[in-house]
C-alpha cells in the first residue's frame, strides 16, 4: 500500500460512527454505535460518504458490504441532528430556506455516494431499519436481511416528508401502491413481506448466517472483472433513470471505449484451464 493510500485509510480508525475493515478485496463498513441503535449523528453524514469515496478513489476493494453492530441496523436520524435543525429555523425566511436546502442536499449526497462509487454496495440488515436507514439502504445495489428485520418509513409519523432518497428510490424497487401505503401509514414491513415485494434478495435466520452468506456473494462479485462489474453498475443505474433507446445508445458508446480484450481473454482462458481468473484492479 502506497504512503498516499495508507495516509487516507488511517482516518478510518478515527471515525466515530463506522468501523471499516478491508480483506480479500471486500470492504466491510459497520455502523458501530449499537448502544445508540446506530442512529445517524452529524459525524455519520460525513463519515459514510468519505469512507465509500475513499475506497473507490484508491481502489481499496471491489465490493462494499454495509452492516451494523447490535440488535438493530439503525434507528435513522439521531435526535441531535433534529435539534440542530430546529435551532436553524430562525432569521430571514429566504436565507433560512436557502441554508436548509443546502443542508438537505448534503444529507442526500451521503447516500448518493453509494450509487456513484464504481463497486457494488451490499447491505446486510437486522432488526429495525428505520427512517433515514431506509433512505440509506435504498441507495445500495442489493439488500439482505434477517428474519427479525423490519422496515419503517418513520418520517411521516413525525410530521415531515422523507427527503434523503426513500421517495425517489423505493418506487424503482417495489410496487408503487405498496410504497405509497408504507409512506402514508408509517407501518412496519417485516422481513418476509420485504422479500416478497423484492426489496430484499434473501432472508436469513440470524445475523451471523446472513453476514457469512453475504460475504460469499461479495467474494463471487470480487472474483469477476472489476471493469465488467463497474460497467454493469453504471448501465443499471443509467437504465433506471432513462428510456430504453437512450440506454441502448449509452451502452453502445460505453463499449466502444471500455470493451477491451485482456479481461475477456483472461476469463475465457481461465475457464478452459479450469482455474480462477486473475483480473487487474481498476485504476485509482
Amino acid at each position: 500500500m502506497s504512503s498516499t493510500i495508507s495516509g487516507n485509510t488511517e482516518k478510518f480508525a478515527e471515525y466515530k460512527t463506522l468501523k471499516v475493515t478491508i480483506e480479500q478485496s471486500i470492504a466491510h463498513i459497520e455502523l458501530c454505535r449499537p448502544a445508540e441503535l446506530n442512529s445517524m449523528t452529524t459525524e455519520f453524514w460525513s463519515e459514510l460518504p468519505d469512507a465509500v469515496r475513499t475506497i473507490d478513489e484508491y481502489v481499496l476493494a471491489r465490493v462494499i458490504v454495509i452492516s451494523a453492530q447490535g440488535k438493530h441496523f439503525s434507528a435513522g436520524m439521531d435526535l441531535s441532528v433534529f435539534a440542530n435543525m430546529g435551532k436553524d429555523f430562525q432569521g430571514e425566511p429566504a436565507r433560512r430556506a436557502e441554508k436548509a436546502r443546502r443542508m438537505i442536499l448534503k444529507l442526500q449526497d451521503a447516500f448518493n455516494a453509494l450509487e456513484e462509487v464504481r463497486m457494488p454496495v451490499l447491505a446486510a440488515l437486522q432488526g429495525g431499519v428505520i427512517g433515514g436507514a431506509v433512505d440509506m439502504v435504498s441507495a445500495c445495489d442489493s439488500r439482505y436481511c434477517t428474519e427479525d428485520a423490519f422496515f419503517c418509513i418513520k418520517e411521516t409519523e413525525i410530521g415531515m416528508t422523507a427527503d434523503v432518497g426513500t421517495l425517489q428510490r423505493l418506487p424503482h424497487l417495489m410496487p408503487q401502491g405498496l410504497v405509497r401505503e408504507l409512506v402514508y401509514t408509517g407501518r412496519k414491513m417485516g422481513s418476509q413481506e420485504s422479500k416478497n415485494c423484492g426489496l430484499v434478495n434473501h432472508v436469513y435466520p440470524d445475523q451471523e448466517t446472513m453476514l457469512s452468506e453475504v460475504m460469499k456473494i461479495a467474494q463471487t462479485i470480487a472474483s469477476h472483472s472489476p471493469m465488467a462489474i463497474a460497467g454493469c453498475k453504471e448501465m443499471l443505474n443509467y437504465t433506471r433513470d432513462h428510456d430504453v433507446a437512450n440506454s441502448l445508445n449509452y451502452i453502445a458508446t460505453w463499449q466502444s471505449g471500455m470493451l477491451q480484450m485482456p479481461d475477456v481473454m483472461e476469463a475465457m482462458g481461465a475457464a478452459q484451464e479450469k482455474r480462477a481468473p486473475i483480473f487487474k484492479d481498476l485504476l485509482p
